[in-house]
């Protein structure tokens, strides 16, 4: 059982990868955040990017107030 589980696993991340490769995420060696989550997201969706999801990631950066140290 375990077996079996483990091959559907991989065939799960291969459909991903194949459908992160048709919309050309592995083209350019350069990536920034928001690519590399795209990538991530499309390989584990796996078969579900058949059906219409798309996952996306928005690596926006955060404005964080960092308080001063006391004089």
């Amino acid at each position: 059982m375990g077996r079996l589980i483990g091959i559907l696993l991989v065939i799960w991340l291969v459909i991903g990868a194949f459908a992160a490769f048709q919309r050309d995420y592995f083209e350019d060696a350069k990536t920034n955040c928001s690519e590399a989550g795209d990538i991530a997201l499309t390989i584990v969706a796996g078969p579900l990017n058949y059906v219409g999801v798309n996952p996306k990631v928005d690596c926006a950066e955060v404005d964080v107030d960092v308080p001063e140290p006391s004089k």
